[in-house]
Parts: C-alpha cells; sequence; structure tokens
C-alpha cells in the first residue's frame, strides 16, 4: 500500500499549520481546539531577601504542583518600540535653552538610538495551554493568575497581539517581520 504524500498548498509556513486563526484571546486550531495563555511579568527575585526568594520559590514550586493540565512554558522576544518617547525627547531638546540641560537631552536621544539600531527587544514569558470547551480555558486562565499571584507575580491573560507575537517567534525564528501579520485579525 502506497502512502500518499502531501504537497502543501503554498510556500508559506503558516498555511503547514493547523490554525484557522486569533480571535477573542484564543489560537484556533483547524480540529476546533483553542490555545489560550496567561502572560507573566517577569520579576527579578534575586534582588529580594533570602527569605523572599525562598517563599517565591517554594510558591512556585506548589504552582506547578497543582497544575493538572498540559501546558507550554514559552519566552517570547517582542521587539521594544520607544518612538513616542524619542519624539517627547527631541521636542524637549527644541524647547530647552540651557546648555548643560541640552547635553543631557542629546545624550539621553543618542542612547535612544542605539537601542533603536541594536534591535532592543523585551522578554516575554508565557503559559499556553489548550482545550476544545472555551469556558474550561478561561477557568484555567484565572486559576493559574490566581496561583502566580500567591507566588508575588503578576500575569493576566495572554491578549490576541501576545498571541501573534509567539506565533511570529516561533514562525521567524525571533526575527521580526516588516511585511505583515502571520495571522490575520
Amino acid at each position: 500500500m502506497a502512502t500518499k504524500t502531501r504537497k502543501p498548498s503554498s510556500g508559506y509556513t503558516e498555511d503547514w499549520l493547523p490554525l484557522r486563526g486569533i480571535q477573542n484571546n484564543m489560537i484556533i486550531t483547524r480540529d476546533n481546539h483553542k490555545v489560550a495563555g496567561v502572560k507573566i511579568s517577569p520579576k527579578n527575585i534575586f534582588i529580594l531577601d533570602s527569605i523572599s526568594q525562598e517563599n517565591t520559590l517554594i510558591g512556585l514550586k506548589n504552582f506547578y504542583n497543582m497544575i493538572d493540565f498540559e501546558f507550554w512554558l514559552v519566552v517570547a522576544d517582542r521587539p521594544v518600540d520607544i518612538s513616542v518617547y524619542m519624539s517627547q525627547m527631541q521636542l524637549l531638546y527644541n524647547e530647552t535653552q540651557n546648555p548643560a540641560i541640552r547635553k543631557l537631552i542629546r545624550q539621553d536621544i543618542e542612547k535612544g538610538q542605539t537601542f533603536i539600531h541594536n534591535n532592543i527587544v523585551d522578554t516575554e514569558y508565557y503559559f499556553l495551554f489548550r482545550a476544545k470547551d472555551p469556558e474550561l480555558l478561561q477557568k484555567r486562565v484565572r486559576m493559574m493568575i490566581n496561583g502566580l499571584a500567591t507566588c508575588g507575580l503578576n500575569a493576566s491573560q495572554a491578549s490576541n497581539s501576545d498571541l501573534r507575537v509567539i506565533l511570529d517567534n516561533f514562525l521567524n525564528g525571533g526575527d521580526t517581520t516588516e511585511f505583515g501579520m502571520v495571522m490575520p485579525v
């Protein structure tokens, strides 16, 4: 019995993925599963005192042990947009007469330019999980946000934009694309 090989319908990677779209803060797959997630705000626990560090680590251990479903821990880089800040600094520079203050503002503008030219990114952390039932996903989102709060971490539901960044990172190896979105709105 010969195995039939399937040719992709196009040369685009996203056409090979079993995704229908992103809506209502969920990725929707072709088999009608929904993928939702929780975005965790980074926190450097190593600047805390040793007791607070230990409490955070114990809290995370307990949090991980209460998760009774499959999940993925994803790290994604998001480009930093400082264009508004740079515009404000330029306006401030133009309005300032004091040479010493102008020099400080110019140095900030130059430092901002190095950020822009070196593709500085924010690193973001996500828990992703899937189910067919959207209500079950929302229950898991709430459970994870509350569980992370008991560890002293801030978390929120991953937005449509967050999910696009995750897919863009996955499909493009972390390189930012300028020619369009991976998934339509």
